[in-house]
């Protein structure tokens, strides 16, 4: 399941569940976006390809199904076209076909350079160009002729999209516009291709694109839907129809790095499993790089690691099924909980955002940072003003979001 720039793997984690009940559901970051390094140089779309075929080889995948939507579609076909054999079919959400006069628009606009500023003002533009992605196509096309039907203020969508589009930075460019760039030819009307379903639906721009598409492979059907539903249901009938293998192989993991299932919810962990110390974070940080002969951990409802209500019990839990005997917990902080981790649930206007870059400069400056007075004042360290560094604090505080407090408090039953 290849996802759309410039998104994550996340933004399937409902489909996946849906649709784990008839098959197992991978989701791989697209490199540069997500938890997924850029690849290096000016990459194209045939090196995002060669990367997906890569990263299949490497679970130890040799041939199965497949689902994209928009760019996720366009990775996957030129995947196909260079790396057949890896698939039995794919169901595609939308499938671009720029003319030249749209190509020299986006090629002008579409792609600014975004990077962190000294004093947040790069959050402003990112909310709002996503909240106005569902208003105007292209984005910043703000006309009456370029709006959308499928318009909406949804926060949780938003912020989602803005969460990832912090994971990727400025490597979204990249990707973005490696896919942009591609060559929109489908595979010739004769290619000895695996069977491929292209639907879009009312309201996405690219259902326009399905007049365009021109003759197919054997095999290749292309239509219009209603819904975002229907697309949904008919590109995983199609799956159905088309599957991969029967038996998933089983999936080669990574040693250092990953997950554990711990009552329903999932631990991101990092270092040597077996390792007799579990490190774990301040509230309102993530997951450092761990000392050689320790693990650590994403504290739950911090980082990549789900929410839980018991923060103490899950990691004892962890630190049980890890090989844990010991558990390195941090100091506590200095200060009220109640403001130092100031309430961070997206709002309208972004202003969560803000709060949270406010709050992560004034701690390289203040102990605590809310205490902005001569007997609260710490050496400046200038590393730590960057604004690349004040966007690592910021980005740990919105995802750890009200779980920072809870999780002092426990700290804070321990200083004894």
């Amino acid at each position: 399941m290849v996802h759309q720039s410039p998104r994550s793997s996340a933004e399937y984690e409902s489909l996946m569940q849906s649709w784990s009940k008839h098959f197992t559901c991978i989701a791989p970051d697209t490199p540069g976006f997500g938890q997924s390094d850029p690849l290096s140089g000016e990459p194209e779309i045939d090196d995002y390809a060669d990367a997906l075929a890569e990263f299949l080889d490497a679970l130890g995948v040799k041939q199965c199904a497949a689902y994209g939507f928009h760019s996720g579609g366009i990775i996957l076909v030129t995947t196909l076209k260079r790396h057949p054999q890896h698939f039995s079919s794919l169901a595609i959400g939308g499938y671009a076909v720029w003319t030249q006069e749209e190509m020299d628009l986006f090629g002008e606009k579409y792609l600014p350079e975004w990077h962190p500023s000294e004093y947040g003002e790069h959050l402003t533009w990112l909310w709002n160009r996503l909240l106005e992605q569902s208003w105007f196509f292209p984005w910043f096309d703000v006309r009456d002729e370029a709006r959308l039907s499928v318009a909406h203020a949804d926060l949780t969508r938003v912020n989602q999209a803005v969460y990832e589009m912090l994971d990727a930075g400025n490597d979204y460019r990249a990707g973005y516009g490696a896919v942009l760039r591609a060559p929109r030819d489908i595979p010739a009307a004769d290619a000895d291709v695996p069977p491929c379903l292209i639907t879009a639906y009312n309201g996405d721009p690219l259902q326009e694109h399905i007049d365009r598409l021109g003759e197919m492979p054997k095999g290749w059907k292309a239509r219009k839907v209603a819904t975002p539903q229907e697309h949904q249901d008919q590109s995983l009938a199609f799956l159905l129809d088309n599957p991969g293998p029967v038996e998933c192989p089983e999936l080669a993991e990574d040693k250092k790095e990953g997950w554990l299932e711990i009552d329903g919810g999932l631990i991101h962990w990092s270092g040597e499993r077996g390792a007799e110390t579990l490190v774990l974070h301040a509230p309102a940080g993530e997951l450092a790089e761990p000392a050689q002969g320790t693990i650590a951990i994403d504290v739950p409802g911090h980082g990549l690691s789900s929410d839980f209500d018991d923060i103490e019990g899950t990691i004892h839990a962890v630190a049980e099924v890890l090989g844990a005997s010991k558990i390195a917990w941090p100091d506590v902080p200095a200060g009220d909980p109640e403001q130092l981790y100031p309430d961070l649930t997206p709002d309208r206007f972004g202003a969560h955002l803000l709060r949270a870059w406010s709050a992560s400069r004034a701690e390289a400056f203040y102990d605590p940072w809310y205490e902005a007075s001569a007997n609260a004042a710490i050496a400046v360290d200038q590393r730590a003003i960057t604004p690349a560094a004040i966007a690592s604090r910021a980005y740990a505080r919105l995802r750890a979001g009200s779980a920072a407090r809870n999780y002092h408090e426990i700290l804070d039953t321990k200083k004894d």
